[in-house]
């Protein structure tokens, strides 16, 4: 007994032959009512004409695999190819006709059969898929969905629904802003209204889910879709950008829930992947603090460019561990290019440059806590001071052709041990520009969604254990921007930046830290308490991206800004091991207050 794709695939052939028969048929009888049984050389050209036709159409069906399930039936990509398969077929039984009767008394069979033929074939398969589609049988539990969003992003998502027989969603309708679509029907599914008449829809159809199928929507969008939807009860569920879909294609495992990054993240920056791949592609590249957030996403992001030899370096083994896992589908931590190492131990990494000789180092080790740092601040001229200026001297002496030192926005108009250790950090890159050989910037930007130990991660946990959820002040403020975003960023800097440069990213506007613990709340539908703690020493209400004396211009790129800062000479701090004996008092108020020397 024939399977069911075979008696499918014997079917479409057999009702192409159908309609090339019926085709030539039609023809006949209204265009040539005076052809007789008499006419048997006339007859024989006509019935020679449909089993050439036939012959072919099958024959070229065979070859281009439209038989065997290279078109979704009913699909415009199969009806495009049917008619370029017609095409040939009627060019050569045309051929044909015009060399056995030159006189052109069949051009009415040459000229209207194939157009009919290729109409009864695509209303066959449109008939089909039809009726395909209404008897689809849907879980019981599906989730009454609308989609918002009746664009290409949504075309593509129903078109997935509609094919998958386990998918979780029933879609009713279709949300959509544009006017002009107000009687748009997409595979069945009708234009219902727009966000005014979201709610009132989604009450008259029962619905529990909203899918945003907008794959480029702005943060606004989304923060004020969520609000509407997740304020009624609903669950919201969004694609993610197109940047990180595979081939732009919607797939049903992108659908997912909302998150805070959705909302507070910003719009990926316009990445320059031929100017990148000039400097990072067959480089031997360098990354510190590997194992971190960042470092471990700028890792992930600067090997698809194809680096020679990828050197992560972290003085936390785990870490290693998990970014090598990450990248390489294995964490043997066997291979050189792994490497564990401490940024302040300079002998150890004067033999990591010798050995690997990097040409490209991205600098993202660092302390990074401001209020630990607030109670140890040696740790943090160790780390963030003298880590960095050991990085930036075996750089120079190795003769190394781009160096990013990875900044921070607390670094402007510095108030903390960390924005003044990262200050320093940025003036003695600076200071390398002048004196090395190669090109030497930072990167200064904001906090970032969903690093380790970040805000997000102690709401949630909070949030987790019942509350309360700790907040410093009602009116507290900070720049966010998501993990790839900011390393995106960063790879992009070395390849805009000129030397000496501090390259600060448009983080558009500053969001209440109270409002994004209020959002975390909402979305777990817990009862939680907010509690202030009031600022820590050395934080700031409001963050700077620049500095008071910092005028940046934007000549190469519209959300990053370029800016300079004094160089400081190295030789003034070698020979420094604390903070403190620097200049800098360990306290808060002597930080905020001493400026001098910035």
């Amino acid at each position: 007994m024939l399977d069911r794709p075979v008696l499918r695939r014997a079917l479409m052939v057999l009702w192409d032959c159908a309609s090339w028969a019926v085709a030539v048929g039609f023809v006949v009888a209204t265009r040539y009512d005076a052809l007789g049984a008499d006419d048997a050389s006339k007859w024989a050209a006509v019935l020679l004409f449909l089993g050439l036709a036939c012959v072919l159409q099958v024959t070229i069906g065979l070859a281009r695999k439209a038989y065997q399930g290279r078109y979704r039936v009913g699909s415009f990509e199969e009806v495009l190819g049917l008619a370029l398969s017609t095409a040939a077929v009627a060019a050569c039984v045309a051929l044909y006709l015009i060399s056995v009767r030159p006189t052109g008394e069949f051009r009415a069979l040459m000229i209207t059969s194939p157009a009919l033929a290729l109409l009864f074939m695509a209303i066959g398969r449109w008939a089909y898929r039809s009726l395909r589609s209404r008897n689809r049988t849907v879980a019981e539990d599906a989730e009454r969905t609308l989609v918002y969003g009746a664009g290409d992003a949504g075309y593509q998502l129903l078109r997935l629904i509609d094919t998958d027989t386990t998918s979780p969603f029933r879609v009713v309708g279709l949300i959509d802003d544009n006017r002009s679509k107000r009687n748009l029907r997409m595979l069945g599914v009708p234009v219902l209204g727009s966000r005014d008449d979201l709610l009132t829809v989604a009450r008259a159809n029962d619905v529990t889910t909203v899918i945003l199928a907008i794959s480029s929507a702005e943060t606004s969008l989304i923060s004020e879709i969520s609000d509407l939807v997740e304020g009624a009860g609903m669950t919201l569920l969004v694609l993610p950008p197109v940047s990180r879909m595979l081939g732009g294609q919607v797939q049903l495992s992108d659908v997912r829930r909302v998150d805070i990054a959705d909302v507070l993240g910003r719009r990926q920056i316009s990445t320059d992947v031929s100017g990148i791949a000039g400097y990072l592609t067959g480089k031997r590249v360098l990354i510190t603090g590997a194992g971190g957030s960042i470092g471990s996403e700028l890792a992930r992001q600067v090997h698809t460019f194809g680096p020679a030899d990828l050197i992560l370096l972290d003085r936390d083994e785990s870490a290693l561990h998990g970014v090598q896992l990450s990248i390489y589908g294995q964490g043997l931590l066997d291979t050189p290019d792994m490497v564990l190492c401490d940024i302040r131990d300079r002998e150890a990494l004067a033999a990591i440059f010798a050995r690997h000789q990097p040409e490209v180092v991205f600098h993202a080790a660092a302390l990074k806590h401001l209020p630990m740092l607030e109670q140890y601040p040696d740790e943090g001229w160790k780390t963030n001071v003298l880590g960095t200026h050991h990085l930036l001297d075996l750089s120079s002496l190795h003769g190394v052709d781009q160096f990013v030192n990875i900044s921070t926005d607390k670094a402007a108009n510095p108030t903390s041990v960390l924005g003044r250790t990262k200050r320093i950090a940025e003036q003695l890159t600076a200071w390398h520009s002048h004196h090395a050989s190669g090109r030497y910037l930072s990167v200064r930007f904001g906090n970032v969604l969903g690093s380790r130990g970040s805000m997000l991660h102690t709401f949630n946990a909070q949030i987790e254990a019942g509350g309360p959820v700790t907040v410093t002040h009602p009116d507290v403020t900070r720049f966010f921007m998501t993990i790839p975003e900011a390393c995106e960023l960063v790879i992009q800097a070395a390849a805009i930046g000129n030397d000496g440069e501090v390259l600060v990213l448009d983080m558009g506007e500053p969001v209440k830290i109270v409002d994004v613990a209020q959002r975390l709340i909402t979305h777990s539908g817990k009862d939680i308490e907010i509690v202030y703690t009031g600022l820590r020493n050395g934080e700031k209400l409001h963050e700077d991206l620049f500095s008071v004396d910092e005028a940046g211009d934007r000549p190469h790129h519209p959300l990053i800004s370029h800016v300079r800062v004094p160089a400081i000479d190295p030789a003034s701090i070698i020979s420094t091991t604390t903070l403190g004996g620097y200049g800098i008092h360990q306290s808060a108020s002597a930080v905020s207050t001493d400026r001098s020397g910035f």
